[in-house]
């Protein structure tokens, strides 16, 4: 089964390492479980974790060469998921704060309407992950870098390998950005964060996430 991976102990260290380290992605997570506690951290780890899957297939297939061979459409990407960036930031930064999990005041509304209201909630903070993932070319280029130094040179199926090692990498990610969540989302509860603290730390997450958008937006294309 792997037969056409070369060193996948050494894979699967880096990976967890790379993991770990703080992103758009960790920083996305996070804010979540700090606003809607463990389902809002769980649901995105889960929606970045779909997103990160559309790179592995791509890279695969041929279409994050693309991304890397042509200027163009590095750009194209690169302003669209900037934009996006931008996009989500500003909404943390203007929208008011929403309830958070936990919040035990009275609402006046029933059980179905309040049920209804979380659905629609994670919904919308699933595909906000899997956006924030799929619309940065810097994870396509990621994987077409990373992941081909661990297929051997002899392979008789590389883009099967190239799959597995995706499918691999994913794998171990997940249990990584699923503790960031929790971990967001006991600390809020653990801390008794009151409610202007809340909004000090969303804004904190969108200011944040509008650095990321400009960075990527000012990023220079790969060399060729």
């Amino acid at each position: 089964m792997f037969s056409g991976i070369d060193h996948l102990g050494l894979f699967i260290m880096a990976g967890l390492l790379l993991n770990i380290t703080p992103g758009p992605d960790v920083l996305y997570i996070v804010s979540s479980g700090v606003r809607g506690g463990w389902r809002g951290g769980v649901v995105a780890a889960l929606g970045i974790t779909a997103g990160c899957c559309v790179h592995i297939v791509a890279a695969a297939v041929g279409l994050g060469a693309l991304v890397a061979a042509s200027a163009t459409a590095f750009t194209v990407l690169k302003w669209i998921g900037a934009a996006y960036l931008l996009y989500v930031g500003l909404g943390m930064l203007l929208t008011r704060r929403r309830p958070v999990a936990g919040d035990t005041a009275a609402t006046g509304t029933g059980a179905d309407t309040a049920a209804g209201s979380a659905s629609v909630h994670l919904r919308k903070v699933f595909l906000q992950g899997f956006w924030t993932n799929a619309l940065n070319p810097k994870v396509a280029l990621f994987f077409l870098a990373f992941l081909p130094q661990f297929i051997l040179p002899g392979a008789e199926h590389k883009t099967a390998t190239f799959l597995l090692l995706g499918v691999i990498f994913n794998i171990n990610a997940l249990p990584i950005n699923l503790g960031y969540g929790l971990a967001a989302a006991w600390m809020t509860s653990r801390m008794g964060v009151v409610r202007r603290g809340m909004a000090w730390l969303e804004r904190l997450a969108g200011g944040l996430f509008i650095y990321f958008g400009v960075r990527l937006a000012i990023s220079a294309p790969p060399a060729t």
